[in-house]
């Protein structure tokens, strides 16, 4: 069993592998007049949750995420869905250098909940994620991480331990910070119910509204990110 809804409900994952050559789909948005300038490219490097698993195109992270920075006036963005089902972030750590393109302009950080279902030691957690963000700061990207939270029925050393690894790796990095991927599904409150009607049957992957509520916390920290990308 794997707790990892912002510290409010157990959940259970039960995510499949998904072959990597369909792990980096292009999804293209702009700005209308936009255009013309040069489009600054996003990764967004995660597991499933960000991989859309469940649900019907266009209804994803990704492509929500587009029409959010979109109608936003984010301009020209093209964001690369990194997201494969069923990944750890020692996965991740595989496959971030062949990740990393020449294309890529900045990138986003979604990994850990896999870790949780495992019972990954805290500490190979961290220094798994500290990897992901060293080779984004080769590069010189601007980064943004987004957390995950342990409930308590893991034991409290491990929660504080495991809690403790995104704020303290997003201070190291000076990447933008969402500390809780889970906690929009909230609504400031610990009411169960709430939460699943914006889950998908499975109780962990969110349903199209579940997304479209954390897109809306999501979209303003991507926005500061893409303030720091340096203009070419």
């Amino acid at each position: 069993m794997l707790a990892i809804v912002g510290a409010v409900i157990p959940v259970s994952v039960a995510v499949s592998a998904r072959a990597e050559d369909t792990a980096r789909e292009t999804v293209r948005g702009a700005a209308a007049g936009a255009a013309e300038q040069p489009a600054v490219t996003l990764l967004a490097f995660g597991d499933s949750l960000t991989q859309g698993y469940g649900l019907e195109q266009g209804d994803g992270l990704v492509p929500q995420l587009q029409s959010w920075l979109a109608a936003h006036g984010a301009g020209a963005v093209d964001i690369v869905n990194g997201g494969v089902s069923g990944d750890t972030t020692t996965g991740g750590l595989a496959r971030i250098d062949w990740s990393l393109t020449p294309d890529i302009d900045a990138m986003m950080v979604i990994l850990g909940g896999n870790d949780l279902l495992r019972g990954t030691d805290p500490a190979v957690t961290g220094a798994n994620l500290d990897g992901i963000l060293d080779a984004g700061q080769a590069k010189g990207l601007p980064m943004m991480l987004v957390g995950m939270q342990a409930t308590a029925n893991f034991g409290a050393g491990f929660k504080a331990e495991f809690d403790a690894l995104y704020p303290d790796l997003a201070a190291r990095y000076d990447t933008v910070f969402v500390p809780s991927f889970y906690a929009p599904l909230t609504g400031g409150s610990d009411d169960p119910v709430q939460m699943r009607n914006l889950l998908q049957a499975d109780g962990i992957h969110p349903n199209r509204d579940g997304v479209s509520k954390i897109v809306a916390t999501l979209g303003p920290a991507v926005l500061e990110l893409l303030d720091r990308v340096e203009a070419p």
